[in-house]
């Protein structure tokens, strides 16, 4: 069993309270451990948004490819019923909360998360995601 403080190292982040970054994160780690195909994350986003889930699944499914082509290390995730978060994993909700209110810094952030000098692509895939999270109700942040 880990002990607490191997675990705040190793998760040191509580998942937020948002509903919508809370889901966003669930279809992360399932696609992450399963595929992008994952049948529990495509039922989740038609549990928590309805008949119109494809647009902002096809984006998480989207984003999750461009990050994983671009990124020039690997992005830790934790298992989808851990309630702590990794130290990408909170970077990656803080991306998805700024990229429509201060493009630079999720910019930033992301091209830090992914070690890499730019990180457009994968920008302007999370800024669509956030933005058809908000249009059917469940904005991120």
């Amino acid at each position: 069993m880990l002990s607490h403080d191997r675990l705040t190292a190793t998760l040191p982040h509580v998942q937020p309270d948002d509903a919508a970054l809370r889901l966003v994160i669930f279809g992360v780690r399932q696609m992450g451990a399963h595929g992008l195909d994952d049948a529990a994350a495509a039922h989740a986003f038609l549990t928590g948004f309805g008949q119109d889930f494809r647009r902002p699944l096809t984006l998480l499914r989207t984003l999750m490819l461009e990050l994983s082509e671009v990124s020039s290390r690997p992005i830790q995730i934790a298992p989808w019923c851990c309630p702590r978060m990794t130290a990408s994993e909170a970077a990656l909700v803080a991306v998805l909360t700024r990229c429509l209110t201060n493009e630079a810094a999720a910019g930033l952030l992301l091209a830090d998360l992914l070690a890499v000098r730019d990180a457009s692509g994968p920008l302007a895939t999370a800024a669509a995601l956030a933005t058809a999270c908000a249009d059917l109700g469940l904005p991120l942040g």
